[in-house]
């Protein structure tokens, strides 16, 4: 067993608070993603999983055992860092069994498991290379085989893509995900890259200014943001927000948004009426949007100021009532700048957020 359990974990450099009491249970074997923009923690919290960074506070326990203040040698890790870290004078097989000859393994072990972790990483041509002779790929390839090689019950990941180009990163975040399926550790991998975060992990911790905004499998960090932020942060395009006033009346309520009235269930009736103020915030992404080229009674105008085509889809800049939103169409429909479109607003689509705590009120 390799369950990770972080309790109420706390870490500041100076005045700096990097991690604020942090909670996060990692299951036995689970792909767990931090997930994050730069400064937000996700490595400070990655270091104090590793022991490479102590906690100011809290505990940390591997595998039921409390490990929070043991060095990083007897944690039974093994780590793979954005900048790989291999030793350019060694061969690949010698920075594979390093660990392991540190560890005083004997040498058949060393060489079978240099040759396993060779074999799972498509590397096995190359172990008589150094370093300099090979590109950036097969380097990051390396220093996965030899984290691999050590067999450890949990591997942690530092951005381990970040430094390859944007084709090799497709073909190793596939790579990845294939062998730690088949690798009996529990993982967990630190990014920034969102499509990282939601194509490899069983679950996506967001975090932001040291806290955990939303901890939940991919598909509901998505759909179902708990607040705007992690809507503004998951998607390419972000999820669009428009600003709603609230409208009482007879004890009914509804929400005008650009002179256009949204009709509103009864569930979401009963939290938006009791919102202080007279505003909503209306979240919405920009595939969940049906776009028409007539009126009807439920849809907005909205003017196109902008067309990207993309190939699969068409990006749409669009703006109305003072917003400009994002809209996804089908590459058929044939649209022109300055085009005047009727966008329809799906209910099911809708999320509504508070304005003031900026907390999603409500998913159907």
């Amino acid at each position: 067993m390799a369950e990770i359990l972080v309790e109420r974990v706390a870490k500041s450099f100076g005045d700096k608070v990097a991690v604020k009491d942090v909670n996060l249970t990692i299951k036995d074997r689970e792909f767990m993603v931090l997930l994050g923009p730069s400064g937000c923690g996700k490595t400070t919290l990655l270091r104090a999983i590793a022991g490479l960074g102590m906690a100011d506070a809290g505990r940390i326990a591997i595998g039921g055992r409390d490990v929070t203040y043991q060095p990083p040698g007897q944690r039974n890790i093994s780590m793979v860092f954005q900048s790989y870290a291999i030793f350019p004078h060694m061969t690949v097989r010698d920075n594979i069994g390093f660990g392991l000859k540190m560890n005083k393994v004997d040498k058949s072990t060393i060489r079978k498991r240099i040759e396993e972790a060779a074999e799972l990483l498509h590397i096995e041509e190359l172990l008589d290379r150094r370093p300099s002779a090979m590109s950036g790929g097969q380097r990051q390839r390396v220093a996965v085989a030899r984290a691999i090689a050590m067999q450890a019950k949990v591997l942690l990941m530092d951005e381990p893509l970040s430094n390859l180009d944007a084709l090799l990163r497709l073909e190793m975040r596939a790579e990845l995900k294939r062998l730690l399926a088949d690798v009996d550790a529990t993982t967990v991998y630190v990014t920034h890259d969102q499509i990282e975060a939601l194509s490899m992990g069983d679950r996506v911790a967001v975090m932001r200014d040291g806290e955990i905004q939303q901890c939940d499998a991919p598909n509901t960090v998505y759909e179902s943001p708990t607040n705007r932020f992690v809507g503004s942060f998951i998607g390419n395009p972000p999820m669009n927000f428009l600003e709603g006033n609230i409208k009482r009346s007879n004890g009914q309520t509804a929400v005008e948004v650009a002179k256009h009235e949204f009709s509103l269930t009864p569930e979401t009736q009963s939290l938006i009426h009791d919102l202080p103020g007279n505003k909503v915030t209306l979240g919405i992404r920009a595939e969940n949007m049906e776009t028409l080229l007539q009126p009807t009674p439920e849809t907005v105008a909205v003017n196109v100021e902008v067309v990207e085509p993309l190939g699969a889809q068409n990006l749409l800049t669009v703006s109305v009532g003072g917003h400009r939103l994002k809209v996804s169409t089908h590459p058929t429909l044939e649209v022109a700048t300055d085009q005047v479109l009727h966008i329809r607003f799906p209910a099911n689509q809708i999320r509504w957020i508070d304005p003031t705590t900026n907390n999603v009120l409500y998913t159907p």
